[in-house]
């Protein structure tokens, strides 16, 4: 599943080298988290707009998350999204801010993730149909990104993947064509892309191979022609391509 940004991959937008070393005498953490080592101005800090301080000084006192859970910057607030009580994050389904709601849809219970089905950021949706029961991802079979769609048909019931067989897009048609029934494959015999048809060709029962002995493509005819019955590869004897000719020679001979 993916994991929302690290602290360090969140801080590759904040320029590390040039912030502002916090003043902490003006602090309110100065006298007590300072003191005892619980914060530190190039490590651990909550005063500057740096990913990786933020998550230093969070890490040392996820107890202080949940009050940075709205705050006007969005770094804290995506921070804080990942040491805060989960009970706390349902307002952040909402936050204008992608980032945060990355982190909020790996940190939610399943049951809120509905809310983010129709999420604008594409990395919120796939950690949506990543996380969701596979009872309920149709929701999400007609999701505009083809990476999306991809995860959904890799967990969707294998019942229900006949709805993505004319996918427009072919890595989607890929995973179909890996998890469909192997009795439901002659439904995508006649796929546009080679590398669906010879996923296809590799899964199909016997029978069903012989809608493939007349493809197009040379690959797809041997490989149907090593499954199918041998009655039906005489055509397949004056083949152009000599090793479909070859199987097809060596199976009738064993009739």
């Amino acid at each position: 599943m993916p994991e929302p940004a690290s602290g360090n991959a969140m801080a590759a937008g904040t320029d590390a080298g040039t912030a502002l070393a916090p003043d902490c005498r003006a602090c309110e953490f100065e006298k007590d988290l300072l003191a005892g080592g619980r914060c530190h101005p190039g490590e651990a800090c909550i005063q500057l707009q740096n990913s990786r301080r933020i998550d230093g000084f969070l890490k040392r006192n996820p107890g202080l998350a949940e009050r940075y859970l709205h705050d006007a910057q969005w770094e804290r607030r995506a921070v804080a999204a990942r040491y805060a009580p989960q009970s706390a994050l349902k307002p952040l389904l909402l936050d204008d801010d992608e980032a945060v709601r990355r982190t909020v849809a790996y940190r939610v219970p399943v049951s809120w993730l509905d809310a983010l089905i129709h999420d604008l950021d594409r990395e919120v949706r796939i950690t949506v149909a990543d996380r969701l029961p596979a009872a309920r991802l149709e929701a999400m079979v007609q999701d505009s990104d083809y990476l999306v769609r991809v995860y959904v048909a890799r967990r969707l019931p294998a019942g229900r993947l006949f709805r993505m067989i004319a996918d427009p897009d072919e890595q989607v048609r890929k995973e179909v064509a890996r998890r469909l029934p192997p009795q439901s494959l002659a439904l995508m015999a006649y796929d546009e892309n080679l590398q669906v048809r010879q996923i296809v060709a590799e899964r199909m029962d016997p029978e069903s191979a012989t809608l493939l002995l007349r493809d197009r493509e040379w690959l797809i005819r041997y490989l149907a022609a090593v499954k199918a019955p041998p009655e039906a590869l005489r055509d397949l004897l004056d083949d152009p391509v000599e090793e479909v000719r070859e199987v097809a020679r060596a199976r009738l001979a064993g009739i």
